[in-house]
């Protein structure tokens, strides 16, 4: 069904995705307003099927960008293919947005339409979560990303930072199911650090996956960032895939089935795995956005409340 596009009556942030009523960013944002004083802001969504036509994200960045009180946007699963369709309507394009070719946030800033990706913020803040400092320095893992779309290609460029020194994975793969990503990753990511080595691997199946899985060292960490499991069904691997001993297993959908996250819990015990979901990512996510979109700062015991309301 298409989108009706409706002129705002109060500050609007609008929610790009798939399946955005299912959110609970929907129940939370209300409160969050209240929180940050933004009593009359609202939220609303914008669902479109993944790798829609030009003509329709086209049509809903240039609704933003003229309609007075339609603030800005958090925009997933469509970051590539929202930006790569609609670069030229946007004033600003921010270093990580050029440099990923992606958009999370849209925003405006007097007449400018601004494009920011703040995936390497909220992917590092999360990351950081529960990956245990100079992890990669004592334990020499390597890092397996499940995906090769915005949020893959926004952690690449978080653990290349300078500011880590020496304490970087050595060795990250990038794993997907059509070629033309891997291909366009892998122009992004090319030199980006000289002590990381890049492998993009073409896995169209599961169980692709799965012979890629069992090649990793122990104190590995493995990401599925393939949208499965939340924007469809299903997860990357199969029920028969091996974890690898000591390892950090990342699901970053928060709501879905999760069957990755479950198949990995599945062997948690055994292999002594750390398990994580994608919720601190999500609070990171959204709040990022909303203080970009309506110019205020949100960290520290902000931050903290904000969790605190989104949980309860």
């Amino acid at each position: 069904m298409a989108n009706v596009y409706e002129k705002a009556a109060a500050p609007t942030l609008y929610f790009i995705g798939v399946t955005t009523g299912q959110s609970s960013i929907m129940k939370v944002f209300p409160k969050w307003a209240k929180a940050l004083g933004l009593h009359d802001a609202v939220i609303k969504g914008i669902d479109f099927a993944p790798h829609s036509s030009a003509e329709e994200y086209r049509e809903a960045v240039n609704f933003i960008k003229n309609d007075p009180l339609s603030m800005g946007a958090l925009v997933t699963t469509h970051k590539i293919d929202l930006f790569n369709t609609c670069k030229d309507l946007f004033e600003y394009v921010d270093p990580y947005a050029e440099k990923l070719g992606e958009v999370s946030s849209i925003s405006k800033r007097g007449d400018q339409l601004c494009a920011h990706a703040k995936d390497p913020i909220s992917s590092g803040l999360a990351l950081e979560n529960f990956v245990p400092e100079n992890y990669w320095k004592d334990y020499d893992g390597d890092v397996l990303l499940l995906g090769a779309g915005g949020s893959t290609l926004a952690m690449s460029v978080y653990f290349a930072q300078e500011k880590f020194g020496d304490n970087v994975p050595k060795k990250i793969i990038i794993a997907n199911r059509s070629v033309p990503r891997l291909e366009s990753a892998r122009e992004i990511l090319e030199g980006i650090h000289p002590g990381i080595h890049f492998e993009y691997i073409h896995n169209p199946s599961p169980a692709d996956n799965d012979r890629t899985l069992a090649g990793l060292k122990p104190h590995s960490l493995i990401v599925n960032a393939t949208g499965l499991g939340k924007d469809g069904p299903g997860s990357p691997l199969t029920d028969q895939c091996e974890f690898p001993a000591d390892s950090l297993v990342w699901e970053i959908n928060y709501r879905g089935d999760l069957l990755f996250k479950r198949q990995a819990e599945a062997q948690a015990e055994q292999k002594r795995l750390h398990v994580e979901d994608g919720w601190i990512y999500f609070i990171h996510g959204w709040t990022q956005v909303i203080a970009e979109v309506f110019h205020i700062e949100i960290k520290g015991e902000l931050l903290e409340q904000l969790s605190e309301i989104a949980r309860s």
